[in-house]
Formats: structure tokens, sequence, C-alpha cells
């Protein structure tokens, strides 16, 4: 009887029904065959509005999409390139620097793809990089701010590891653990740029004081929303809630009355689009951490980790092995989704190999940063592919090369855990 229900769900999942439906229908099911009241449900929905940090969800979602409703792609483009554009390959960290800042404010890999896409791809073409080299650095830089406070995939990890009592998870400590991995991406991914670029001439152009000033002078009250959001966080004087709830205020103040970039009749809309999105995880959060009840009052985890043990010998086999999955996960998953179903599953099996929580959250994020742009399926491919005008085919050849150097580094912050934990532990 199980294994007939989970071939239907699995059905209705193939089928296209929404992957809150499909968690909600194994949660029922595993309570009821466990003769339990399904009051549980409703109980474990309201458990979640018990979370203040959870709070800081729909403020930041709303912040990130104001952010990229106005013309904040140009500025920090135009920063960016007075500011780094006479380096070597000045292009190439621009590029990142921009897409990362502009996805850790907006909180959305493929929308800084189509926000900066058409920004990015004639500078790099014009500055002499081949397009195909250019697609694919717009392509994989697009997710690389999902580390960077107040990066909400790590918001939500944090959310999820508090809700299920592991000690030691702090928003803030996460916060901190994926600034050095991001800085270190960025920095492999620019070095890469660099040397496949290496028998054209990298082209530079005349440093400008004054262009520098007078595009700081103009991106100047964006470039306070980190400042807000990390000063506010870390000198005490907010907690996260709070500094996500400044964060909102703040660029609704300078985005509809001071760019006057988005109208006031408009800042609705804005806000039902963001709320949508925060609704779908807010639903498949819920129904998901009703899941993860059965599922420990089940000792699914225990099983799961005992099997594991039984086959896996040491942490260094283990963690090989979760790269692996997590980098097919990603591929196919969208990774708030991803976070909220297998976190649940994976957190304690970790913990019980001796794995830091917070290590193991940025090893999440930054593998599923590169499942965003891994060949089949991942979602940034078929974005990119339908901004530029490009097969998917294309789209694979040109993000391959980067996905293969970020591997290289996501193995590097899953084996040398002091990157992550150094500024936190």
């Amino acid at each position: 009887m199980s294994s007939l229900i989970t071939v239907f769900l699995a059905f209705f999942a193939v089928v296209g029904v929404p992957l809150f439906l499909i968690i909600l229908a194994f949660a029922i099911w595993g309570f009821y065959s466990s003769e339990i009241d399904l009051m549980v449900l409703p109980i474990e929905l309201y458990r979640l509005t018990e979370s203040s940090v959870l709070m800081a969800l729909p403020m930041f979602a709303f912040a990130g999409f104001l952010l990229s409703e106005s013309k904040t792609a140009d500025r920090l483009v135009r920063l960016s390139n007075a500011a780094l554009g006479w380096l070597p390959g000045g292009m190439i960290i621009i590029a990142l620097l921009t897409s990362s800042f502009f996805t850790m404010l907006t909180g959305g890999s493929g929308v800084t793809i189509v926000a900066l896409g058409a920004l990015l791809l004639p500078a790099l073409t014009q500055s002499g990089y081949g397009e195909r080299f250019s697609i694919g650095l717009i392509t994989s830089s697009g997710s690389m701010g999902l580390l960077l406070p107040p990066a909400i995939p790590l918001l939500l990890y944090g959310v999820i590891a508090q809700q299920m009592d592991i000690s030691g998870v702090e928003i803030k400590d996460l916060f901190i653990a994926g600034l050095l991995p991001a800085l270190m991406m960025i920095v492999v991914i620019y070095v890469y740029g660099l040397w496949a670029n290496r028998h054209d001439p990298l082209p530079t152009q005349p440093f400008s004081a004054r262009e520098l000033w007078l595009s700081v002078k103009e991106a100047k009250w964006e470039l306070a929303v980190p400042v807000i959001v990390l000063g506010g966080i870390f000198s005490g004087l907010l907690v996260v809630s709070d500094a996500a709830a400044v964060t909102a205020i703040y660029v609704l103040i300078i985005e509809v009355f001071v760019y006057k970039e988005i109208r006031l009749r408009d800042v609705p809309k804005v806000m039902r689009d963001s709320m949508i999105m925060v609704g779908g995880i807010l639903m498949i959060l819920g129904v998901a951490m009703a899941l993860t009840n059965y599922l420990v009052d089940a000792e699914i985890p225990q099983v799961l980790f005992n099997f594991i043990q039984a086959n896996v010998t040491d942490k260094f086999t283990f963690l090989v092995l979760l790269n692996i999955f997590l980098l097919i996960l990603g591929a196919f998953l969208d990774i708030f989704a991803a976070i909220i179903i297998m976190v649940p599953l994976i957190l304690p099996v970790a913990v019980n190999y001796g794995i830091d929580p917070v290590h193991l959250g940025i090893v999440f994020v930054a593998n599923m940063q590169i499942g965003y742009f891994t060949p089949p399926v991942g979602m940034n491919l078929f974005i990119a592919s339908y901004r530029f005008n490009k097969s998917i085919t294309t789209l694979y050849r040109a993000t391959i090369p980067f996905m293969l150097v970020l591997l290289i580094t996501v193995l590097i912050i899953t084996y040398v855990p002091w990157l992550s934990l150094v500024m936190v532990r």
C-alpha cells in the first residue's frame, strides 16, 4: 500500500502538481499511517509564526524586488567600471562584482541575468572578450551573491536549523561564514578569466577620479543597504528581523522618493509580486516542517544515518557524496525548495558525522549556486538562453568551464572548514 501511494505521489510530481501539495500529501499519509492526529499539521504551520527570524524573509524579498524594478543595475555597472575598469581584465571583475552585489541585494540569481545581461554582454564583447566567454561569465556569476548577506538561502537554512533545535546556528554567524567563500569564488573566476584570455590583450581604461566620485555619488543610497544590514546586525543594535524591516523601508524611500524610479502607485504591484514568492516559500516550508516532524517521529534521520554509517566509514567520503548529491539536486530543484526539503534530512546526519552546522549551510548553498547552471536543466541556463537568444547547447558549452573551476573551489570550501568558520568560531 505504501509503495503504491509513493508511486502515485511521484506521478503527480512529474505531471506538475504543486510541490507543497506533494509534500503535504506525504505528511498526511505518514501521520495517518502512524495513527497520529492530523491536527499536528495546522499546529506545525502555526509554529512557524513564532519564528521572529522568519519575519525577515518578506521584508528582504520586498526590498529586493524594489531594487530589481529600479535602475540599480545601471548604477552598479557604472560604479564598478569607474572603480575597476583600469585593471587588467577589468570588465571581468566588473561583471563579477556587479552581478554578485545585485544578487546580494535582490536575492534572485535569474533576476540578475535578466537585469544585467543587456548591460554586461555588449560591454564585455566591445572590450574584446569572446561572446561565448562573456555569456558563460554572466550566466555563472549570476549566482555568486547567494552567499553574501542578507542572503535569503542562508536565512532560510538558519530558520530550518533553529526549528529543528540544532544548536550553534545563528543567522548572523551564517552571514559572516559566507563572506570568505563568496570572495574566494569571485577571485577564482577572475583569475580563470585572465588565464582564458591570456593570448589576447586585456583592455584597460584610464582611471578617472572624477568619474569614480560621480558614480559613487549616484549610487550612494544603494551602497548603504549592506551597511545598514551588516552594521545593524553585527553592532547589536538590530536583530535580523529589525534589520530587514529597516532595509525595506529604506529601499522604499530611496527608490520612490529619492530616485523616483518607481511610482507610488506601482508599489502595491511590487509588493504583491514579492509576497507571491514569499507565500510560496512559506507554504512549502510549513508543510515541509510538518513532514520533518513525521520523519523525526519515525526516526527516519537516524535510520538514514545508520545506513550511511554502515556504508560510509568517514566524514570525508560523506562530504564527497554530499557534494555530488547537492550538485545533481541543484540542477533539478530551485534552491529554496531544495533547502526546505533536504536540510531536515541532511542536517542531523551531517551533525552526527561531526560537521559544523554553519559550515554545512555554506557547503549546501555553494553547491546549489553551481547547480543553477549545471547541465542539463540548471535554471540559469534556460534564463540566459532566453535572455541572450541562444540555444541551450550554446549555454552548455559557455558555462561548463566556469562550472569546473567553481567545482574545485567548492571542494576547497567543503574540505577546508576554516574558510567558513574562522570569523565565526
